[in-house]
């Protein structure tokens, strides 16, 4: 075999190995050097074999996109959106069929539906479905994609369907570094794919999930279950979730399983699919003018949705950051009436083209208030978010540092409350009984300014406030009174350094031990620890060296607040096992979980790294769980946490 041959088909497998079986054996550095090699001998002799990989670089713009007719038409799926409907589909195909066929069950994926054709084992051309029978030929920038194969063992005529999804992880990362930030993975994905540019959809790094034969020239039947195993041996990338179903219950069962699952995947998925997988019994059943009979799509309650942005107002937080808050006309997103939704800063609502007046996609997810993605469309009366100069609490000018706004004034009220309303939190002091509106009430009536006030309040200061009866005013003194010897770590998280949480003030507690060695901790020191980076090291630094801190840290121990830490081991199922919680937990508070790993002898981190042990993946899981995924690190759902408990 000749060197540039040998080199089409390494790289080849390699790139399977990366790009569909998500599953690498070789470093970049050993691909690269192999794949320059490949372009050095390509342009010694001329010739650039059908499956090079070299093929698959962004070419040039193109002026437009030529119209292209399938071969085959593409149907689209009739939806369902309750059981009511489900249930309707499955007695019509069973009706219909004369009988109990068996069923396919597949994730559906929001993205854009592209279609590709293969002649004498090559492929050919891709292009988007388009209405149905004719699409776009989007080749070019089909071709920057890793995810199909080039050359195929079979050697007729051949259309393949897939979607194209960018994705959740490619695109944070995209955004992260992007002047204008992509809105969704569906936006994202169709708009990487209908770019004149395909350079641009090499950037955007889309990725194809293969799941349905459309036509081959032999004309042979072939179940979902033949097509899906076809895709398989021919090298496609296809999602690994594929479930064949006997009765229409074993149906409702694996779309449960999607419904639950399908937070804890990369891609993102607005439903399930369920089609007949006898090809003979599809022939029985035909197609409607627009959809297959045999086929359902079961569409999940959206997460999204659209509404008009009524305004922008400011609040402020404990650090004194200012974070606006957008108030929405009232919509339906996800089984509750939204009405706010977070803007994380100013720099945000310009990258986002966020105005007044204008029509925002909002995402919802799980009990996380909901996050507007970008703007859909602008109006006449369209206006621009004034950027705020004084804070809108005291009016004190405003410090701009980075893309964030800081009130600077200590004795701004909101600031003040909603600091001593984190201090005495549950993962914190614990004193039960204070909240956000108690402080508020004590702030305004001049009794507290900071932490130590707190131990100075008599019966007749509470008795002062609206609704502080005898026996509400005697627990909330005797909740302060034994939030005088908490935890080290709890006291630590308390103070409300910038980035310390509670993983990170259980790592600073067991290294340090002691406030006055927390205090002479260096930057060096502090990189030291598992949990703490650059940008939380400087912050804890910056808090000790700040006067007015350090007169609250020495005010609380005057008022007797004596933190304490004990390096007893505590045994248990977890014990030994370095764990990390990801995702939203059904049953247990993020702090809760903590709290029981660590009661059984665990500890704690808030990220992966080579040094964690256990994962335990609640719904939405990202960035985390494809880490330890690829560092095969032991994956638990929450229904094994729980039982393990």
């Amino acid at each position: 075999m000749n060197r540039q041959r040998e080199l089409v088909d390494i790289l080849n497998k390699w790139a399977y190995e990366y790009y569909v079986l998500d599953n690498p054996t070789v470093s970049d550095k050993e691909y690269d050097a192999l794949y320059d090699e490949l372009r050095r001998l390509e342009a010694e002799s001329g010739e650039v074999y059908p499956d090079s990989p070299t093929r698959r670089v962004g070419g040039e713009p193109i002026k437009g996109f030529e119209k292209h007719t399938h071969i085959a038409r593409l149907f689209s799926l009739d939806k369902s959106t309750s059981t009511e409907e489900l249930d309707a589909f499955l007695t019509r195909v069973e009706k219909l069929s004369g009988g109990q066929p068996e069923y396919t069950v597949e994730y559906k994926f929001d993205g854009l539906t592209v279609c590709l054709t293969y002649e004498g084992g090559k492929f050919v051309r891709a292009t988007t479905r388009g209405n149905g029978v004719v699409g776009e030929d989007v080749t070019a920038q089909v071709l920057t994609i890793k995810s199909f194969p080039l050359v195929i063992s079979y050697m007729g005529t051949l259309e393949v369907r897939g979607e194209a999804v960018i994705r959740l992880s490619v695109l944070d990362k995209y955004n992260e570094r992007a002047a204008e930030p992509l809105k969704n993975a569906r936006n994202a994905a169709a708009g990487a794919i209908r770019n004149l540019d395909p350079k641009i959809t090499q950037q955007r790094k889309p990725d194809i999930y293969f799941y349905d034969v459309n036509y081959t020239s032999d004309g042979a039947p072939m179940s979902q279950t033949n097509a899906h195993d076809f895709l398989v041996k021919e090298g496609f990338k296809v999602f690994p979730y594929f479930k064949i179903c006997k009765t229409g219950d074993e149906v409702k069962e694996a779309i449960a399983e999607i419904d639950r699952e399908r937070h804890n995947i990369d891609v993102l998925t607005d439903g399930a699919v369920i089609k007949v997988d006898d090809a003979r019994v599809r022939e029985e059943l035909g197609f409607t003018d627009k959809f297959p009979r045999w086929a359902m799509a079961y569409k999940f309650e959206a997460e999204e949705v659209t509404t008009l942005l009524k305004g922008v107002v400011w609040q402020v937080g404990r650090t004194g950051k200012l974070t606006p808050l957008a108030i929405l006309d009232p919509v339906e997103l996800g089984g509750v009436t939204v009405s706010r939704a977070t803007l994380n800063n100013y720099g945000d609502i310009l990258r986002k083209d966020v105005k007044i007046g204008s029509r925002v996609l909002v995402r919802r997810s799980n009990e996380v208030i909901p996050e507007i993605l970008g703007t859909t469309e602008h109006f006449e009366n369209s206006q621009e978010v004034e950027k705020p100069t004084v804070c809108p609490s005291c009016g004190t000018p405003l410090r701009e540092v980075g893309a964030h706004l800081f009130c600077p004034n200590r004795d701004c009220v909101p600031r003040i409350v909603a600091m001593l309303d984190h201090y005495a939190g549950k993962n914190a002091m614990n004193i039960d009984g204070f909240s956000d509106s108690t402080a508020l009430q004590l702030v305004n009536a001049k009794k507290v300014r900071n932490f130590a006030d707190l131990y100075q309040l008599t019966e007749e200061d509470l008795g002062e406030l609206e609704g502080f009866k005898d026996k509400k005013i005697a627990n909330l003194l005797t909740a302060i009174k034994n939030s005088k010897t908490p935890t080290m770590d709890a006291f630590i998280y308390a103070i409300g350094i910038e980035g310390v949480g509670r993983v990170a003030a259980k790592d600073l507690a067991a290294r340090f031990k002691t406030m006055d060695a927390l205090r002479q901790a260096t930057f060096e020191d502090l990189l030291a620890l598992d949990n703490v980076g650059e940008i939380t090291a400087k912050a804890i630094l910056a808090y000790f060296n700040d006067e007015n801190n350090v007169a609250q840290l020495e005010a609380l121990a005057e008022v007797g607040v004596s933190p304490t830490w004990s390096d007893e081991k505590k045994e248990g199922i977890f014990s030994g096992e370095s764990v990390v919680l990801t995702g939203t937990l059904q049953s247990f508070k993020r702090s809760e979980a903590q709290k029981l790993i660590e009661a059984r002898g665990g500890v704690c981190q808030s990220s992966v790294t080579t040094k964690t042990t256990l994962v335990v993946a609640g719904e939405e899981a990202g960035s985390k769980l494809q880490k330890a995924q690829k560092l095969g690190i032991k994956i638990i759902d929450e229904e094994t946490f729980k039982s393990m408990l």
